[in-house]
Parts: C-alpha cells; sequence; structure tokens
C-alpha cells in the first residue's frame, strides 16, 4: 500500500478530543442490553464466535495461500470458541484494519478483537469498550536497514518515519521525539503492511510499530538481515482482548478464559495433559480450574469445563506462545515479560478459588 498521507508530527494529539466527542454517540442503557440479550446469549444463538484480526502479520494472524488462518491472536480466538461454545472451530474471522477496529466491536461486528491492540487509560476512559486482560506484554520499536549502522532510535533526527495514524504508537512517537529533542517527518500509513511497503519502497527511512509486529513483518522478508530492530523499546504496549464495554459479564468470561490459559502453564497442564488430570488433580486449584471440583463459572454464563475445553483446543499460554511466535518459530522471540511470573516474567493468573 502507498503513503496516504504525510502530516505534521503533533497531529495526533487531537485524538483524545475526537475519542471522547466519539463515545458520547455510542452510550448503551441497561434496558437496551436486557432487551439485546447478553453477548453470550447472541453468540450461543448464532453459533460462531466472531473475531476482529489483523489483515495479515506473521506469527499473530496470518492467511496461507489456502486461506487458512493461523497465529497467536487465531490460536486464541479457536481456545474462547472452545469454552464458549463447545467446539474450537465454530469461529468466523473478521480482518480489520486499526482505524476501523474499534467501530467494529462497538457496533457488534465482531464479539472479541484480537488485534494487537494496546490497553490504555484514555480507551478505557473515553471508548465504551473493556480490555478483557493481557495476552503480551510488548513495546514499541524501530525498523531500519541495517547498513545504517545505527544503534539508537535518537540517531534518527530528521528521519522520514513511518507509522500508522491515530495510534498509541504515532503518540508514542511524538512524545519520544519531544522527551530527547529529536525531529521526525511523520509519514502515515493505514496498515502495517502497507508501513512495510511504504518503508521498503524508500518513502520513508524507518518504521515504528510494536516490537512483535516489526518482527513478524521482518520475519516475511527474503532479505531479512538487511533489517534491524533498534534496541530502543520506547513504550509499554499491554495488548489485549477487546470487547464492547456494556455488558460487564461477558467482559469478565472472556478475561477468566485468558486467565485459564495462564495458570495451566503455570501448572504444568499441556494440551494432552489436561484432560487426564481432569481424573485425578494434583492439587485442589487445579481441580477448581478443570472443573472437576464446584461450578465457579455459572456466575460468568460458563459451565464446569470451559477451561479445560479452552486449554485442549490449542495448548495452554506457553504452547500457544512457542508455536506461533516463540523461539522455535519463524519469529524467533523470546519470553521475557511474558515469561511466568515463576520465571521472572508478567504472566500471571489470579488463583482460581
Amino acid at each position: 500500500m502507498s503513503v496516504t498521507q504525510v502530516f505534521d508530527l503533533f497531529a495526533p494529539r487531537k485524538l483524545a478530543r475526537t475519542v471522547s466527542a466519539f463515545a458520547l454517540g455510542f452510550a448503551a442503557s441497561q434496558s437496551d442490553i436486557d432487551a439485546m440479550g447478553s453477548k453470550l446469549s447472541q453468540i450461543e444463538a448464532r453459533g460462531v464466535l466472531t473475531c476482529g484480526i489483523d489483515t495479515g502479520l506473521v506469527g499473530f494472524a496470518n492467511q496461507d495461500d489456502s486461506g487458512v488462518w493461523s497465529g497467536f491472536e487465531i490460536d486464541l480466538c479457536h481456545a474462547y470458541a472452545a469454552a464458549l461454545l463447545g467446539d474450537a472451530q465454530r469461529v468466523q474471522f473478521v480482518t480489520l484494519t486499526t482505524a476501523e477496529r474499534f467501530d467494529a466491536v462497538i457496533e457488534g461486528r465482531v464479539d472479541i478483537l484480537l488485534r494487537n491492540t494496546s490497553w490504555t487509560f484514555a480507551r478505557d476512559a473515553s471508548l465504551p469498550v473493556a480490555f478483557a486482560g493481557t495476552y503480551y506484554f510488548d513495546g514499541q520499536g524501530f525498523l531500519v536497514p541495517a547498513d545504517l549502522g545505527i544503534t539508537s532510535a535518537r540517531e534518527l533526527d530528521g528521519a522520514r518515519v513511518c507509522v500508522q495514524p491515530e495510534t498509541t504508537t504515532a503518540l508514542n512517537l511524538s512524545d519520544f521525539a519531544d522527551a530527547y529533542q529529536v525531529n521526525f517527518q511523520t509519514v502515515f500509513v493505514e496498515t502495517p503492511a502497507g508501513g512495510l511497503d511504504a518503508y521498503l519502497a524508500g518513502s520513508c527511512d524507518a518504521f515504528t510499530s510494536d516490537v512483535s509486529a516489526l518482527a513478524g513483518l521482518r520475519a516475511a522478508l527474503d532479505d531479512r538481515d538487511a533489517h534491524a530492530i533498534l534496541a530502543d523499546v520506547i513504550s509499554k504496549e499491554p495488548l489485549g482482548p477487546v470487547v464492547a464495554g456494556e455488558d460487564r459479564v461477558f467482559a469478565e468470561a472472556v478475561e477468566w478464559i485468558l486467565h485459564a490459559l495462564i495458570a495451566a502453564e503455570e501448572f504444568g497442564l499441556t494440551a494432552d495433559r489436561a484432560p487426564t488430570a481432569l481424573d485425578a488433580p494434583h492439587s485442589p486449584e487445579v481441580a477448581r480450574l478443570l472443573g472437576a471440583e464446584g461450578a465457579l463459572g455459572e456466575g460468568l454464563g460458563l459451565d464446569a469445563e470451559f477451561a479445560l475445553r479452552a486449554i485442549t483446543a490449542r495448548g495452554h499460554y506457553g504452547e500457544i506462545f512457542e508455536r506461533n511466535i516463540g523461539s522455535q518459530s519463524e519469529l524467533g522471540l523470546a519470553r521475557g515479560l511474558n515469561a511466568q511470573w515463576t520465571e521472572g516474567g508478567l504472566m500471571y493468573a489470579p488463583p482460581f478459588r
């Protein structure tokens, strides 16, 4: 995709005012929710879970030549379908650009947004959506030609930098420029793929996005070694599932399904081992997690074995990570902050009790 327009660096600051006005038009009353029925009842009646995903990003949401989707966020969607509908295959993927992703959630065109979306204060405060946990702790970085020989983004003074408009990425770039007195010429692009195309065509000198996204884009290049991701990480980007904000119970159900995948890794409950552990759980918490003891999920519309189905669908959190983006995958990302809390990372599920 070609570059859409070149803007002044500080144009993204208009976002906060725009978002506040936008949110006012989407407030739903409790009577509206009661009339429509709960989100879970709508999904059950439809028989399919719709997930909003990226238009194409290696490791996270990528479609092969036969039209089959795979990736970290794709596997999460299958796990949610297994937990909510009892069948991991009852999914529909809706590709969304950055600009349209929140509209799709608010208007009900997707049930869950799983599209590398950062959880921020402004989005919580101004948009009628809910973030249902964090599935990947990321940060913003820079992709540059390796032959530039630079090691820090602060060496990009005066450079043309490709960035997606009206995103936390654009705001972070502006904040970074302010903090370090660096001047950038921002080149706005609509999608990550469009940003990569513009960068490769020489329309910009660097491309900035989440490090995971840059790694996925770089992995698809034949000459990947000709491009480097700088060591600078200039932001905190907790990526999480996003749902419509009016149904708190559904948001909590989505969050606890994610917690179940994270807890399963802590307890060593792989896709293969979880079913046998149900018959002989090695701790009361594992028994509660797998549904062998009590029915804790009923208040969220979840049956006793929702977690067991989510785990066996695509594996626990660690299995999903390693298969799609981990050290043995095409991206080769280290666990880092996304390791279990027992291994020095931030992945931590509240107790199942």
